[in-house]
């Protein structure tokens, strides 16, 4: 029981994750997390702070949030309601594929999880309403590292599925992304 299917994405030490499921007459059990399996993608830092949100309206739009050293995160996203469409932003500066998106769909029906490595921004759109999701952090929230990108930079071009119906004031002044952006030095 609890085996995983880590695959990895062209955004290097990103993953989606396909949790293995025990199905009978009383319902399913799925393991979210085991750190001995995890540790085959590289995860050695405990998970530290556990986050939960719920969004009540459809088409919202969080993110784009990162934390800059030495407060990098690692992150694991699970949707346990509703149902997200999920975006990281390779922000690494010396990576192959820095500025690069991967998008997923993530809900409790595929039970898909992103593993979201450290120098990445994060972010997902809402589609359905109460759409709910956890977060598991190997650091804990430092506002004073905290930073983030426009969803809708015309640097990224990220394709959302729908028309934003809300965005925080916060995530709507995140900067854009220009010439002088060097991307997160890990």
């Amino acid at each position: 029981m609890g085996r995983f299917e880590f695959n990895a994405l062209k955004l290097k030490g990103a993953y989606i994750i396909r949790p293995t499921s025990h199905t009978d007459d009383r319902g399913i059990f799925t393991r979210i997390f085991c750190a001995n399996e995890f540790r085959s993608i590289g995860l050695e830092r405990p998970f530290v702070q556990v986050n939960h949100s719920m969004t009540s309206q459809k088409g919202c739009v969080r993110g784009m949030h990162y934390q800059k050293p030495p407060r990098a995160d690692v992150r694991l996203v699970k949707c346990i309601s509703g149902a997200v469409y999920d975006v990281i932003v390779d922000l690494r500066q010396d990576s192959p594929t820095f500025l690069h998106w991967h998008s997923e769909r993530l809900d409790p029906l595929n039970m898909l999880m992103i593993f979201v490595p450290e120098g990445f921004a994060h972010g997902f759109q809402t589609l359905e309403p109460k759409s709910e999701l956890l977060y598991f952090h190997v650091q804990p929230y430092s506002p004073e590292y905290e930073e983030g990108i426009r969803h809708d930079d015309p640097a990224l071009s990220i394709e959302w599925p729908l028309e934003a119906s809300s965005i925080s004031s916060r995530d709507r002044n995140h900067p854009l992304i220009g010439s002088c952006f060097k991307g997160v030095k890990l």
